[in-house]
C-alpha cells in the first residue's frame, strides 16, 4: 500500500545547522523535530514527552513544556470537541503574533488580520498554516502511520451533517477494540460449552451397554473402545477448563476500566478544546472592540480637521487611549489563545501516542492467547490420539481362532458324532 500525496510529508527537512547538527548526541529514547515556524522541539518517543528545551544526558527527564510554548499542529485542519456541535462557517483568519502599535493607527487596516490571511487560517477555533503559504513541515513519526500525525481534521460524520474529530476518531477505534476483545472473550465461551456438552455426550455413552456382550478378544478390544470414550470425555473437560483459565478470561478480564478510562481521556481533551474556543471567541471579541475604538479614533480626527477645538483635541486623545488599550487588549487575548492552543497541541501528541501504545499492546495480548488457544489445541489432539492407542493394540490382537477354541471349550455339548443305526 502507498501513501497517498495528500498525506505524505510537505516537505524535506531544512538543512541542518551546527546544532541541529549535534541530535546524535541526544539521550536515548529522544528525536528532535521542527514545528511549523521553524522551531526545534524534543519528543521522547518512551514517554511521548515534549520539550523546547534540549535534553542533556542526564537521567533526569526534563519537564513537559509549560502553556506558553507556541505550538501548532502538524497539517491544515480542524477539530471538533466531542459532544459539542460545531458550525463551519466561513475560514476566520487570525493572525499567532502579537499585535503591534500599527493597531492604534485608525487609518490602516490592522497588519495583524493581513498577516494571518497570507499565512494561516482558523478552523472551528483552530489556528492552522494556510494551504497556499504552507511551511514545511516534518512528521513527528515520519517513517510511521503514527496516530499523532494524521488525525488533527475534522472528518464528515457520514450519519449526519456534522463533523467527527479526529481524535473522537481514535477514541472509537480504542472503544471499538475493546468490543471486539469482548467478543473474543464470548466466542472462546461458547466454544467451551460446546466441549463440555461434547465431554458430557462421550461419557455417557462409554456407559451405553451396546454390544456388551461380545466375547473373546474382540469383547475385550470393544470394550476398551467404550473406556477411550470416557477417557476422552475427560481430555475434553480438561481443554474446556484451560480455555476458561487461559484464553476466555484473560481475554474479559483485560483493562476492565478501560471504557471508564478512555472517558476520562476524552473529557480531558475536550476541556482542553472548549478552553481552546473560549480564547479564541475572546480574541474575535477584543478584535471586534479594536476595529470600533480605530473607527472612533478616525472619525474624532476627521472632526479636528473640520472644526479645531479644545474639546475635540481631548476627545481624541481618549479615543487613541483607548484605541491603544483595545490593542493591548488584543495582544494579551491572542497570548491567551496561543498557550490554550499549544498546551491542547501538546496534549493531543501525547495523548495519541499513548493510545497508539494502547492498540500495540491490545493486539499483542490477543495474538498470544490466541496462540495459546491454538496450544491448548493441539495438546488435545495429542491426548486424545493417546486414548485410542490401547484400541489399536488390542485390535492388533484379536484372533478369531483363538476366539473359537476358547468359546467351543466352554460351551462344547460332546464330540462324539452319530454313526449308522444298526438293524
Amino acid at each position: 500500500m502507498t501513501r497517498d500525496r495528500g498525506v505524505e510529508k510537505p516537505g524535506m527537512v531544512p538543512p541542518q545547522t551546527a546544532e541541529e547538527s549535534q541530535t546524535s548526541l541526544l539521550p536515548p529514547g529522544w528525536q528532535s523535530y521542527l514545528s511549523p515556524q521553524g522551531r526545534r522541539y524534543y519528543v521522547n518517543t518512551t514517554t511521548n514527552e515534549t520539550t523546547w528545551e534540549r535534553p542533556n544526558s542526564s537521567p533526569r527527564t526534563p519537564s513537559s513544556p509549560g502553556p506558553q510554548r507556541n505550538f501548532q499542529p502538524a497539517t491544515v485542519n480542524g477539530y471538533h470537541s466531542s459532544g459539542t456541535p460545531v458550525h463551519q462557517s466561513e475560514p476566520v483568519h487570525m493572525s499567532l503574533r502579537k499585535p503591534t502599535g500599527d493597531f492604534q493607527n485608525p487609518g490602516s487596516p490592522s497588519p495583524g488580520k493581513k498577516q494571518s490571511k497570507e499565512s494561516t487560517i482558523t478552523i472551528n477555533c483552530v489556528t492552522f498554516p494556510h494551504p497556499d503559504t504552507m511551511p514545511e513541515q516534518q512528521l513527528l513519526k515520519p517513517t510511521e502511520w503514527s496516530y499523532c500525525d494524521y488525525f488533527w481534521a475534522d472528518k464528515k460524520d457520514p450519519q449526519g451533517n456534522g463533523t467527527v474529530a479526529g481524535f473522537e476518531i481514535l477514541l472509537q477505534k480504542q472503544l471499538k477494540g475493546k468490543q471486539m476483545q469482548k467478543e473474543m472473550s464470548e466466542f472462546i465461551r461458547e466454544r467451551i460449552k460446546i466441549e463440555e456438552e461434547y465431554a458430557k455426550n462421550l461419557a455417557k455413552l462409554s456407559q451405553n451397554s451396546l454390544a456388551a456382550q461380545e466375547e473373546g478378544s474382540l469383547g475385550e478390544a470393544w470394550a476398551q473402545v467404550k473406556k477411550s470414550l470416557a477417557d476422552e470425555a475427560e481430555v475434553h473437560l480438561k481443554f474446556s477448563s484451560k480455555l476458561h483459565s487461559e484464553v476466555e478470561k484473560p481475554l474479559m478480564n483485560f483493562r476492565e476500566n478501560f471504557k471508564k478510562d478512555m472517558k476520562k481521556c476524552d473529557h480531558h481533551i475536550a476541556d482542553l478544546r472548549k478552553q481552546l474556543a473560549s480564547r479564541y471567541a475572546s480574541v474575535e471579541k477584543a478584535r471586534k472592540a479594536l476595529t470600533e475604538r480605530q473607527k472612533d479614533l478616525e472619525m474624532k480626527t476627521q472632526q479636528l480637521e473640520i472644526k479645531l477645538s479644545n474639546k475635540t483635541e481631548e476627545d481624541i486623545k481618549k479615543a487613541r487611549r483607548k484605541s491603544t488599550q483595545a490593542g493591548d487588549d488584543l495582544m494579551r487575548c491572542v497570548d491567551l489563545y496561543n498557550q490554550a492552543q499549544s498546551k491542547w497541541f501538546e496534549e493531543m501528541v501525547t495523548t495519541t501516542l499513548e493510545l497508539e501504545r494502547l492498540e500495540v499492546e491490545r493486539v499483542e495480548m490477543i495474538r498470544q492467547h490466541l496462540c495459546q488457544y491454538t496450544q491448548l489445541r493441539h495438546e488435545t489432539d495429542m491426548f486424545n490420539q493417546s486414548t485410542v492407542e490401547p484400541v489399536d493394540q488390542l485390535l492388533r490382537k484379536v484372533d478369531p481362532a483363538k476366539d473359537r477354541e476358547l468359546w467351543v471349550k466352554e460351551h462344547k455339548t460332546g464330540d462324539i458324532r452319530p454313526v449308522d443305526m444298526e438293524i
